[in-house]
């Protein structure tokens, strides 16, 4: 029993040590083409739907549950401007994009909107965002439809000169 309880302990430990590993970043560059899974660093919200990597890039599938709030949410940020820029697509349909600033990837309530929801209209996107601290970013997909797909690419976040 005691080494079920300790070998319970050294997993639990590595996964706070995996997490405490990730910094807050000041720049991300990120193109999804060796992830096999969403990045420790960074968090996935699907609901009933799904969000994942596949094909080199990320997947928001709705699958049989349109209509579901999904966030993909980067790694900390520090306090500043920034410029985002990113591709992204869609296979038809309605689907829209918002942009959130989050002070707690695992609160919802902790969302703060930054950027208007926008129709997805394929090609690559650029923002300007402001954080008056640290925090994360979220990315919010919605597909109001059955079998609906949004893809991700080519994320990169720099500092505004």
């Amino acid at each position: 029993m005691r080494k079920i309880v300790l070998a319970g302990i050294i997993v639990f430990g590595g996964f706070l040590t995996a997490n405490a590993q990730c910094k807050t970043v000041t720049t991300i560059t990120e193109n999804f083409d060796t992830w096999k899974d969403i990045n420790k660093c960074w968090t996935a919200h699907q609901g009933k739907a799904m969000l994942y990597a596949s094909d080199k890039k990320i997947v928001f599938y709705s699958m049989t549950s349109p209509g579901e709030n999904m966030y993909l949410v980067t790694p900390k940020i520090k306090a500043g401007k920034y410029t985002l820029n990113l591709d992204i697509s869609d296979n038809g349909g309605e689907t829209t994009l918002e942009l959130f600033s989050i002070n707690n990837p695992s609160d919802t309530k902790s969302f703060i909107s930054i950027a208007k929801s926008a129709k997805i209209a394929g090609g690559k996107k650029t923002y300007d965002i402001s954080l008056k601290k640290d925090s994360n970013l979220g990315l919010k997909v919605l597909l109001n439809g059955i079998h609906q797909a949004v893809y991700v690419d080519n994320f990169s976040l720099k500092p505004k000169k």
